[in-house]
């Protein structure tokens, strides 16, 4: 079986981000390193695959940047494709789909795997997207993945617990951290993953125009960037025996009562 996991290289959440002044999107600049979201789907791609198949990674990234894939290789990815142009700065989700669409079209997937939803962005449409323009089905927030006669069926996680789905492959399927708990790279796996191939390519490459890409592409656009509001101080009930009465004032102004 071939898996095909859809996978984000960020800027490394424990340095402080910055923002682009101009665009006010984060600035993608320096070594990057493999979203954590995205170490679940390659681990559960490499366990469904297993010794007969094979997991290609696919992602896109600025400046030809690979470090966050190589550690998806250095898990046992077999090979990458990343997509990497100038043309594509300031990508929306849809353009990103689109990007990713058209590099899964040139390998090839028995199933599709991507993380809900991206740790720097949290948008949670662009998986669904690349399934809409593959014209496959999705199935979205899997807990549970197994593949068994064709099919793929997933224990869907609901707010009341989980749905049971069954879908026909190809399809697309998002997963949820926990579902599987990520291996370490071995250091053997990290000595092979520098000879592992990694297909560069650009937006030329893939057959799109660049105006259909990138910030002339884009659907959605951000004006401005603000800081959350500070969280004000909370009132202190001292019971003198009416606290019980203040509670429910407090609540019926939140309309809770």
């Amino acid at each position: 079986m071939n898996v095909v996991v859809c996978v984000k290289q960020i800027p490394d959440p424990a340095a402080p981000g910055a923002l682009d002044p101009q665009s006010h999107t984060l600035v993608r600049e320096g070594k990057l390193i493999l979203d954590d979201s995205d170490a679940y789907g390659v681990e559960m791609g490499l366990q469904l695959a297993g010794d007969a198949g094979e997991v290609t990674l696919v992602s896109m990234a600025p400046n030809q940047e690979v470090s966050g894939v190589r550690t998806a290789l250095a898990m046992g990815a077999a090979k990458a494709i990343v997509v990497s142009d100038p043309a594509l700065k300031g990508s929306d989700a849809l353009s990103t789909a689109k990007v990713l669409a058209k590099a899964i079209e040139r390998v090839g997937a028995d199933l599709i795997l991507a993380a809900t939803e991206s740790t720097d962005g949290y948008t949670g449409t662009t998986p669904v997207q690349v399934a809409e323009l593959l014209g496959l089905p999705s199935v979205t927030f899997a807990k549970k993945v197994t593949v068994s006669d064709g099919k793929v069926r997933v224990e869907r996680q609901t707010e009341a617990g989980f749905d049971e789905v069954e879908c026909p492959m190809p399809c697309l399927v998002t997963v949820t951290a926990g579902v599987v708990e990520p291996r370490y790279p071995s250091f053997k796996g990290i000595m092979a993953a520098k000879s592992k191939p990694v297909d560069q390519l650009t937006v030329a490459d893939l057959g799109l125009d660049a105006s259909s890409v990138g910030a002339a592409g884009a659907r959605q656009e951000i004006t401005s960037v603000a800081a959350a509001e500070a969280r004000g101080g909370g009132d202190i009930v001292v019971d003198e025996g009416d606290a019980h009465e203040r509670i429910v004032q407090f609540l019926e102004q939140l309309k809770l009562v």
